[in-house]
Formats: structure tokens, sequence, C-alpha cells
């Protein structure tokens, strides 16, 4: 029987070896502090939160995406140590990105065009953008939270990564693929 909906987000996605800087992290928390579940997605910034459309909505999706017209041009987002929600239920531990004016313009735009096209597909987190990259939620337990944000709040992480594409993400009942890719224009320097 073929499945009735499928589950999407779009994300900005930092390249390799950024990932694996990150991703080193994440398994760091799997280790020693129990938390697994941000393992089974790339590390990335959330522009438009996970959805589910009817399947047979599919194609009128990957043509939205494909002619997604943005006037961001590409920038550089800044990564700098640690950030936490502190949940009652669900404690989340991420890498805090810096520069703010082009991403939150970025998700803006993507939104807005999103809503023309889904319009109820658009959640209270799609709205109250806080840009972040996960890497431990879900299976966090608070005391582990607790335990973990001791330590990280503390460290420090620098890096950046230039934001060059926006990524398309469909879950394939395992894990998260990207399916499409939309190129932002380059920056232009004078």
């Amino acid at each position: 029987m073929p499945k009735s909906e499928n589950l999407y987000f779009i994300a900005l996605i930092p390249r390799r070896e950024l990932r694996e800087r990150i991703t080193a992290i994440k398994h760091d928390f799997a280790n020693r502090f129990n938390s697994k579940t941000a393992l089974k997605v790339y590390p990335h910034i959330t522009l438009k939160a996970p959805f589910k459309l009817a399947a047979n909505a599919h194609s009128e999706l990957m043509k939205w995406f494909t002619d997604l017209h943005v006037l961001q041009q590409s920038f550089t987002i800044q990564l700098k140590n640690f950030g936490a929600f502190n949940n009652k239920k669900n404690p989340v531990i991420f890498v805090h990105p810096e520069t703010l004016n082009g991403l939150i313009a970025l998700q803006k735009q993507l939104i807005a065009s999103f809503a023309s096209f889904f319009p109820s597909d658009i959640h209270q987190v799609d709205i109250n953008f806080s840009p972040h990259i996960t890497v431990a939620y879900r299976d966090l337990t608070p005391e582990m939270f607790t335990k973990a944000w001791s330590e990280y709040r503390h460290k420090q992480f620098n890096a950046a990564f230039e934001v060059d594409a926006v990524y398309l993400l469909q879950h394939d009942s395992k894990k998260w693929n990207i399916i499409a890719t939309h190129n932002l224009k380059p920056e232009v320097v004078l």
C-alpha cells in the first residue's frame, strides 16, 4: 500500500568538512549523554519546519521549490559556541549561528513563498524563527541535559560557512534525504 503522505523540511546545510566537525559533536552527545536522535539528520539550520503533504502533492512541491524566487544572494554565516533551549520535556543543545541578517531575510522570503502555495502548513516555529544547528534533542533527558549543558555552555566553537543553496529534504521512514537543491545567486562584490 503506497504512503498517503510524505514528510519534508527545508534547510541550509554546511559543506562536508563542517558537517563532519558538527557530527563529531553529535557523536559525543550520543556516547556520553545518551542522545542519538540528532545523528539521523545532516547538521543543518531549519528554514521551514517539517511538514506533511499528500503523496500526490509531491510534484507540486518540487515545482514550487525548483521555481522558488528569493532575492537573497549568497552570504556567510558565522557559528560561535553553543546555546540551549531548556524545555522541560525536550531540551535542546545547539551550535549558535551569529550572523543573522541574510539568514533572517532568506527565511522570511522562503516562508512567504511557501505560504502562498501551502498556506495550511505554516507553523508557529516558522513565524518565530530561531536559527540553530541542533547537536542534541528529543532523546536528551532533562538529567543528561543538565550534565551536558554544564559542560557545553563553556565550550568554544568557531566556524563559518557560505550559504549558497537551500535544500529540500524528505524522510524515507528511516532518515532524511536531500531531494532537491535551490542555488542562491552569488554575492555581487563591487
